[in-house]
């Protein structure tokens, strides 16, 4: 009998897990990308669904030790900027492109993000 148990992809590090959106001139949130860009498919637009922890930072007291003999009571990490529900502009060749569950997705490092765009509530002033 096989494991029929529910799975879930856990993004690690400072990635991002993308819904991508089809190479299209405007994107549906109002960006518009060059014929170029799109044609050669250098950059591509999504929605972000999940986000890795963001980069593990060691404590500056232990930089001396190798790596694999730290033993930290807890693994700190510098926050990322993407957030689950923004639009992400990236470098489309950073990305790798994964099917999980019958859905297309792509897994893209932060730095291969150029811009995000994040709905602001309107309650909350902008910046």
């Amino acid at each position: 009998m096989p494991d029929e148990s529910p799975k879930r992809l856990i993004v690690v590090g400072d990635r991002v897990l993308i819904t991508p959106e089809e190479g299209e001139e405007r994107t549906n949130v109002g960006l518009y990308l060059p014929p170029t860009a799109v044609e050669s498919r250098q950059v591509q637009g999504g929605r972000i669904v999940a986000t890795g922890p963001g980069t593990p930072m060691t404590e500056p007291a232990s930089m001396d030790d190798e790596p694999w003999k730290i033993h930290g009571p807890e693994v700190k990490y510098l926050p990322m900027q993407a957030v689950v529900g923004d639009y992400a502009l990236f470098f489309r060749k950073a990305a790798v492109e994964i099917t999980f569950e019958g859905k297309k997705y792509l897994v893209a490092p932060q730095a291969a993000i150029l811009v995000l765009v994040r709905e602001v509530p309107a309650d909350e002033p902008e910046e």
